[in-house]
């Protein structure tokens, strides 16, 4: 999904610069000052983009650590849960040994 995201933002930002420097080309200015535009307006969209780019890093990143975070949170309820089913299986086993034990015990006699 980010991905698409990505692709829509690069799409967007590609056809506004495509756009700009056709209308550039088209105005009736001056060959140095149309060169100055597409210059001006090619390093806006560069610092847009990087900006951009930017922002969306901190926020995967963001919601990665938060991501992980509530992983190993429900890795530890995980394994809290998983020991004490263990400590009851440990019980319910060492107290039908007993039992076995006994009537073990009656069979020899």
């Amino acid at each position: 999904m980010a991905n698409d995201n990505g692709n829509v933002l690069l799409a967007l930002l590609t056809g506004a610069a495509i756009g700009a420097g056709i209308g550039i080309l088209y105005a009736p200015e001056k060959g140095i000052d149309t060169r100055h535009k597409i210059k001006d307006k090619a390093l806006n969209a560069k610092h847009d983009l990087t900006d951009r780019v930017s922002h969306a890093k901190e926020e995967l990143n963001k919601t990665a650590n938060e991501k992980k975070v509530e992983f190993e949170q429900k890795l530890e309820e995980v394994i809290s849960s998983m020991s004490y089913k263990a400590d009851d299986i440990i019980a319910t086993l060492e107290h039908k040994l007993e039992d076995l034990r006994k009537k073990n015990a009656q069979l020899q006699k």
